[in-house]
């Protein structure tokens, strides 16, 4: 019988919660698996970890934590005071609704008691509603679970909707609720990307049941993943030599599934974009030399010759909904691929990488391929990334010939080498962190000091690079020069200078400098420079012009 209490497993994200020993967490999430019936395991498990859905499942719920808190206070009597202390309290939106319903509730929970079956059916029905009227149908539904659930239950219903407990986690508490081996359940779940898939074949069938499970057509996996590398000296020590250099692209990644003329194309987050990339679907169709196929790859933006263009031009293409057609010819793309997982039939994930990159040149027909070069030394080595440089790319993926591929793995098989760029920036306000940064000021407003009009300008945010010890001497730091607040940001004398890694800047008109930096992250304070000191608008906006030296400029 499918009736185990959602209440069951409030307590258990309760208990879980309050448990630093990973090993304890397993043992307490495979005691509530063996449980479950098996009707209950997939929904029980996604609840979980927080996801709802599997990645590949185009499903979203698409309600705002406004429409969450707004039904709270519709359940609720409380005065502005009352926010104010409940949202002062609070660690994340989930324990800000327990503390408005444990204090202030109009009427008790209605029956008849939640189950998890009930939860993970509405979140169904949610994700589901379109059209016209479907955000107060999508607010309707969750209002019905929320009236019918204790305040704890609520807490865990909004939680289920942010995050939960690591994926991680819970694949080992399936190999223990099963008995199979931990490795096995990893490659299937890595395999069919489906938790819930995972944890009833391993509990129906072992070990044997798992080892079948193989990739699935317009089912996308995960994508290996590379490390960062220092230099290229380091990732050549580590592979002793035995590697292939890519140029690494600044594009979107892409994972192209062809079953005959069906073809459907996934980004590395596993949402479809198949109707963004036309011209892409057609290429696949015609000139892929095998009847079904999973191919990996890399589409930039090009301008006349070929020539990259900066990324955020091709993010137009995958933002596009309407007037595809039109956006094509304005932003022309090009694939280049740089592996195949699958070929008619055939698993090749455990092959090794020149394996598989032998397959694919019999495979890509006259598609493009990423440039590549197996070398023997150090300054060959050199001469390829700055060939990729001078191209407009933005570095190398180092890559051992012997390595298999491991979906949503992020070992040191792969390396990626990219040219960083550095900035001496002054902070002028911080936001209030939360989850596990609740009470610090961990998100960064960086500015670059204006020589002509002597204010500083916005150029970006970041709440990368620093240590929590860190974080709690720069809020006491920051608090210190707060000039004045606005919601959840303090703004602060421009008295901090830190030192900003970043790899590329970008126009922006989100800020009046017109520029953003992209992928930034503090890597030291430089207590031994005034706000005076600190890089100007001026040398950003110029280094925004060598870019183009060697990028297209549309």
């Amino acid at each position: 019988m499918e009736h185990t209490s959602f209440e069951d497993l409030a307590l258990l994200g309760e208990r879980l919660e309050q448990t630093a020993s990973r090993l304890q967490m397993t043992e307490m999430i495979a005691d509530f698996l063996r449980q479950l019936s098996v009707g209950e395991v997939p929904p029980g498990l996604q609840l979980l970890i927080g996801q709802i859905f599997p990645q590949w499942d185009g499903r979203v719920l698409n309600l705002s934590w406004r429409a969450v808190s707004k039904i709270a206070h519709q359940l609720t009597e409380t005065s502005q005071t009352d926010r104010q202390w409940v949202y002062s309290q609070a660690v994340d939106g989930g324990y800000a609704v327990l503390l408005l319903l444990q204090g202030f509730r109009k009427s008790p929970p209605r029956p008849p008691p939640l189950m998890i079956l009930d939860v993970y059916r509405t979140f169904e029905e949610i994700a589901e509603a379109s059209g016209r009227g479907s955000r107060a149908k999508k607010e309707e539904l969750l209002r019905s679970i929320l009236l019918r659930a204790t305040p704890l239950e609520v807490k865990n219903v909004v939680r289920e909707m942010r995050h939960g407990v690591s994926e991680g986690i819970a694949l080992d508490a399936i190999a223990q609720a099963s008995g199979a081996d931990s490795k096995t359940v990893r490659r299937a779940n890595m395999l069919c990307g489906d938790l819930g898939e995972v944890a009833v074949t391993a509990l129906k069938e072992g070990e044997s049941g798992l080892r079948e499970i193989r990739p699935r057509l317009f089912r996308p996996l995960k994508p290996m993943l590379a490390q960062t590398a220092k230099d290229l000296a380091k990732a050549f020590e580590h592979h002793q030599g035995k590697l292939a250099l890519e140029y690494k692209l600044d594009g979107a990644r892409i994972q192209i599934h062809k079953d005959g003329d069906a073809v459907k194309i996934y980004t590395r987050n596993l949402s479809e974009v198949t109707s963004s990339l036309p011209e892409i679907v057609e290429e696949a169709r015609t000139r892929t030399r095998a009847d079904t196929a999973i191919l990996e790859g890399e589409v930039i933006a090009v301008y006349q010759g070929g020539r990259p263009l900066a990324f955020q031009h091709l993010m137009r293409r995958f933002r596009r909904v309407h007037q595809i057609a039109n956006t094509a010819r304005q932003v022309p793309v090009q694939l280049y691929l740089f592996d195949i997982l699958y070929r008619d039939g055939e698993n090749l994930v455990d092959l090794p990488n020149l394996e598989r990159w032998d397959i694919l040149q019999q495979t890509k027909g006259d598609m493009r391929a990423v440039a590549r070069q197996l070398i023997h030394d150090i300054p060959e080595g050199e001469a390829f990334a700055q060939q990729s440089y001078s191209e407009g790319h933005e570095g190398l993926i180092v890559k051992h010939l012997h390595s298999p591929y491991r979906p949503g793995v992020r070992g040191k098989s792969w390396f990626k080498v990219k040219r960083t760029l550095s900035l001496d920036l002054v902070i002028v306000a911080a936001d209030w962190g939360y989850g596990r940064r609740h009470g610090w000021l961990s998100n960064y407003h960086l500015a670059a000091r204006n020589e002509e009009q002597g204010t500083f300008a916005e150029v970006g945010k970041t709440f990368k690079g620093l240590t929590d010890k860190e974080f709690k001497e720069m809020t006491r730091r920051l608090l210190a020069l707060e000039t004045r607040r606005h919601g959840g940001t303090v703004f602060v004398e421009p008295k901090v200078v830190v030192e900003v890694l970043f790899n590329e800047l970008q126009a922006s008109s989100q800020y009046e400098s017109g520029l953003a930096l992209r992928f930034a992250r503090v890597t030291r304070l430089r207590n031994n420079k005034e706000p005076e000191d600190a890089d100007t608008i001026q040398t950003m906006r110029q280094l925004f012009r060598q870019q183009y030296d060697q990028k297209g400029q549309p």
